[in-house]
């Protein structure tokens, strides 16, 4: 991953923001409350921590990734506002790398469709959510499965950067949604261009 972002992180931002929809409408589905603590799993460059510190001031900001360059920038955007970490999606100890075991929102943010053994990385991240709080996904939709141009472009695209949409998404959020003590809220964006996912954990949200 760091061969792949060495070059590529000081122009990260500025080029996704052109095919990364759907990642502010999840910020704003977060409904943050001060002092809540909010974990974003491949968190890049630090992009959507930094959002979510100005749109919900007093959260309690943690980000691990695998790159090691990305983090990098990421600590450079967030500075002391953040506590990040190195660390594999699947299967890295928060309690060991961040100072703690669950969090009152979890992100997964276009990361799914990069992560190898996705479905594990998300139900990870669900072990990670603290009673009364929420796990947040946005990534790519059925549209890139489409036979139309555009599809077929953003697949082209997609590929190069070896990334593969999960078209599966809703069937293991829904899977996840139907454990005990857990609710799913799922729905499609700019026509399945993306798909965002949002799991309740029940019970009181605590510290």
């Amino acid at each position: 991953m760091d061969s792949i972002y060495r070059g590529q992180k000081y122009i990260y931002d500025i080029t996704r923001k052109y095919y990364l929809f759907g990642r502010d409408e999840l910020i704003r589905g977060l409904d943050c409350q001060p002092d809540d603590a909010v974990l974003e799993i491949a968190c890049g460059t630090g992009r959507n921590l930094a959002k979510i510190q100005r749109a919900y001031p007093g959260t309690r900001l943690f980000g691990i990734d695998i790159s090691a360059e990305m983090l990098k920038s990421a600590a450079g955007k967030l500075g002391t506002r953040a506590i990040l970490a190195p660390g594999d999606a699947r299967n890295f100890d928060a309690r060991a790398m961040l100072g703690r075991p669950t969090f009152d929102r979890v992100i997964l943010s276009y990361s799914v469709s990069m992560i190898p053994d996705w479905e594990k990385a998300m139900r990870h991240a669900a072990t990670l959510v603290a009673p009364g709080g929420s796990l947040h996904v946005v990534d790519f939709g059925s549209y890139s499965a489409r036979e139309t141009l555009g599809a077929r472009i953003l697949r082209w695209w997609l590929k190069r950067f070896h990334v593969a949409p999960r078209l599966n998404l809703p069937e293991v959020a829904t899977e996840l949604g139907a454990l005990p003590g857990w609710r799913r809220d799922g729905r499609d964006g700019m026509g399945g261009y993306y798909r965002l996912e949002r799991l309740y954990r029940e019970g009181e949200q605590g510290d």
